[in-house]
């Protein structure tokens, strides 16, 4: 079984998407209750994130292995975001959100930037989609994704953005 990489050189902006993100401002774990709580709306199709699910990672959070990215906009009202499970140097997304148009894909932009600030190796997005493919994530076999596991693992850590 194949699973969604995302290389952190490989990820795809189209001009649309960079005029997009320069009308965003970003965050990162500052609100991660309120970025689950966007990811975890059940009037979204094929919603998936239970309350229990809400409780796991916001304990998660509250031990530093949950992290996420705000996307706000120029009123200050938060418009997008994503959330994922942090060890070394591997981010495993679990599940992003938007509310205006572009705003999920300029957190996963920001998310890019930040993990490789942070020495980051393994962006994990579980599966590729036509959304996520285009931008830039590729389905990478099992045994490759293995390979590259063990050292993303033991990579930097505690996770921290430089700069922050």
């Amino acid at each position: 079984m194949n699973r969604g990489v995302l290389p952190l050189d490989g990820l795809k902006m189209t001009r649309s998407l960079r005029k997009s993100y320069r009308r965003f401002t970003y965050s990162f774990d500052c609100d991660p209750a309120a970025v689950i709580a966007g990811c975890a709306d059940r009037t979204r199709p094929n919603g998936w994130i239970t309350p229990d699910i809400v409780e796991a990672y916001l304990g998660l959070s509250r031990l530093g292995w949950v992290h996420s990215v705000e996307v706000w906009d120029p009123a200050g009202q938060l418009v997008g975001g994503l959330y994922g499970v942090a060890i070394g140097g591997l981010f495993a997304g679990e599940s992003m959100f938007s509310r205006k148009s572009d705003a999920s894909k300029s957190a996963l932009v920001f998310l890019v930037d930040c993990l490789k600030r942070a020495g980051a190796s393994l962006l994990d997005t579980q599966w590729s989609t036509p959304h996520l493919a285009s931008l830039g994530v590729i389905e990478m076999p099992r045994e490759d994704y293995f390979r590259r596991l063990a050292p993303a693992l033991s990579g930097p850590g505690p996770w921290t953005v430089p700069g922050r």
